[in-house]
């Protein structure tokens, strides 16, 4: 009896392990994305991670490294929000503020090379190779000119994220 069980057990394992994993699949026919949920614990590790990975970035293509600054991350992470607000990624404010306007605002005295948004369900390292692949984006990233870097987020109870980074010189 306990050989007939050991063999039907043996089997179920078997048979469940040769069945594919279900995977839902979007309207475009490819893997629906998962919801990317920034926790308590992770969130003080998110803008070093963009940091590590921009300078990488910055590195391989001759660049010299950019810093966190403490201004910048404010206005990016004011600016997050605020998209979140009006519901749409742009780069104007909804009290009709530019990206120059709330550098200012925060008290950085150093000149904007530019500043980076976007609206998703994805990580900040899936959003970075977004923006990389875009001309526009991909040379404010790598500026010679940039030294400070503000990044910044924020994240709806749905999960949908409005990532921010602005580029100082």
């Amino acid at each position: 009896m306990i050989r007939l069980f050991s063999l039907l057990l043996t089997l179920t394992v078997a048979v469940a392990a040769c069945t594919p994993a279900t995977t839902t699949i979007g309207p475009d026919g490819k893997p629906a994305q998962q919801v990317y949920r920034i926790n308590r614990s992770e969130a003080g590790t998110v803008q070093f991670r963009m940091l590590d990975a921009v300078n990488a970035l910055r590195s391989a293509s001759g660049r010299a490294p950019v810093q966190l600054d403490a201004k910048l991350n404010a206005a990016a992470a004011t600016h997050s929000r605020d998209m979140s607000v009006q519901n749409r990624p742009w780069h104007f404010g909804s009290d009709g503020s530019s990206p120059v306007d709330r550098i200012q605002r925060v008290g950085y005295n150093g000149g904007i090379i530019g500043e980076v948004i976007s609206e998703t369900y994805e990580t900040e390292l899936e959003t970075l190779a977004a923006w990389m692949d875009q001309p526009d984006t991909r040379r404010i990233i790598l500026s010679e000119e940039a030294r400070n870097l503000g990044f910044s987020w924020y994240q709806e109870t749905g999960g949908k994220i409005w990532w921010t980074m602005v580029l100082g010189s």
